[in-house]
């Protein structure tokens, strides 16, 4: 299922609610339905900028533990394949984010499930 959030600040963001629900949890937000006031935009803001943070910091060693896997499977040395890329916490959050800046600085709502 998907979630589209909608602001006057910025063009329609559209994710899958598996993906928003982690960020919404963060923002102590319901996933199906609600708002985040211009008034708590900064507050959202700093809550995914750290988040993003504390992410990155795990994603070296996640991106080599990856590598190793690829390269040196359960059956030996295996460098055909390649694993599949995972896509991380900040690329998801990132649209959201750049939302949540505009609709900050521009004073507007963020809604979705309306």
């Amino acid at each position: 299922m998907l979630i589209s959030f909608t602001s006057k600040a910025a063009a329609e963001v559209t994710m899958y609610k598996e993906h928003a629900k982690r960020i919404l949890d963060l923002l102590g937000k319901e996933v199906d339905r609600g708002v985040i006031t211009a008034a708590e935009a900064p507050q959202a803001v700093a809550v995914l900028e750290k988040e993003i943070a504390e992410t990155r910091l795990h994603h070296a060693s996640d991106d080599v533990q990856r590598d190793v896997n690829a390269h040196h499977g359960e059956v030996g040395n295996d460098s055909d394949h390649e694993g599949m890329e995972v896509v991380s916490f900040s690329t998801r959050a990132f649209p959201l984010l750049e939302m949540l800046r505009a609709a900050r600085d521009g004073g507007f709502d963020v809604l979705w499930g309306v």
